[in-house]
């Protein structure tokens, strides 16, 4: 038998709960997946047109109806109106923003809130789903909690 190789601690190693992470917002805000994704995608676009959106909307599950309901729920905002031959600029709002950039701090490693009034995941009467994603992340913020306690190895 071989001897087996220890492996050293990989540096990026955010992605792992991504699925937990992207549900727990899904329960907070009501996002579809796609929706999310077109958000995670605006995110670095900053000012975009309607021609930007609808490119990557091609990739997406078809909802005609999406980008007015974006921009009816607040999630992405006018910035510039049509003008003469300038077309209408829009931008992801201060809420699309804020949700984004806790995600990925959330993906960095920060404690996930579990209180109900926080997310209804949370609350008594959900899913089964929800209960499943719930544990999920109890263990993974007791696993992320146990991670910044420990000492740096040298």
């Amino acid at each position: 038998m071989k001897p087996i190789k220890l492996r050293r601690k990989r540096e990026n190693d955010f992605l792992k709960f991504y699925r937990v992470i992207r549900y727990y917002y899904k329960a907070k805000f009501g996002l579809s997946l796609a929706d999310f994704d077109m958000l995670l995608f605006l995110f670095s676009e900053g000012y975009f047109g309607k021609d930007k959106f609808e490119e990557f909307d091609n990739l997406l599950s078809w909802d005609v109806n999406r980008f007015n309901r974006l921009l009816q729920l607040g999630w992405i905002e006018v910035f510039r109106k049509r003008y003469g031959n300038r077309k209408t600029l829009y931008i992801i709002s201060y809420k699309a923003t804020r949700l984004i950039t806790e995600m990925y701090n959330k993906l960095n490693g920060d404690i996930m809130p579990t209180s109900p009034s926080y997310n209804p995941m949370f609350k008594s009467k959900v899913s089964f789903t929800d209960k499943v994603y719930r544990n999920m992340i109890i263990k993974m913020n007791e696993a992320t909690r146990q991670q910044q306690h420990q000492s740096p190895e040298e």
